[in-house]
């Protein structure tokens, strides 16, 4: 919720969602993402002078230089949702990706791998 992400954007700097969904090995966001990014969007109505980083993470599974080039299409899929659909504009959003590099569980199991599987907002 935009609450939630004023208080982890307040306490961190950033905010993790796994709300946003992609089929394996794609950049387009699937329909299911619409609520996540309803909110994303809502936060950033209300904070109108902030500017964010979106970054996207991959999990392990494949090759590292597909898996960071993904990332980037997928965090600028993002951004391109949020400009085209809700209305914020682009100079607030920068689109970055850094593929399997930031795991923050292990890629062992496909729990791990999900939680790898991420977008970030980074407040800039």
């Amino acid at each position: 919720s935009a609450d939630q992400i004023a208080k982890d954007i307040g306490s961190g700097g950033k905010v993790v969602f796994y709300g946003i969904y992609f089929d394996t090995g794609k950049a387009t966001i699937k329909p299911e993402s619409g609520p996540t990014l309803s909110e994303m969007a809502k936060w950033l109505k209300a904070n109108a002078g902030s500017k964010v980083y979106i970054i996207g993470h991959t999990d392990m599974q494949g090759a590292a230089d597909h898996n960071l080039k993904l990332s980037r299409d997928r965090a600028a899929s993002v951004v391109a949702a949020l400009t085209g659909q809700h209305g914020i504009a682009k100079d607030r959003l920068g689109a970055e990706g850094v593929g399997p590099f930031a795991p923050v569980a292990s890629n062992v199991d496909e729990s791990g791998r999900a939680k790898n599987r991420r977008v970030e907002m980074v407040l800039r």
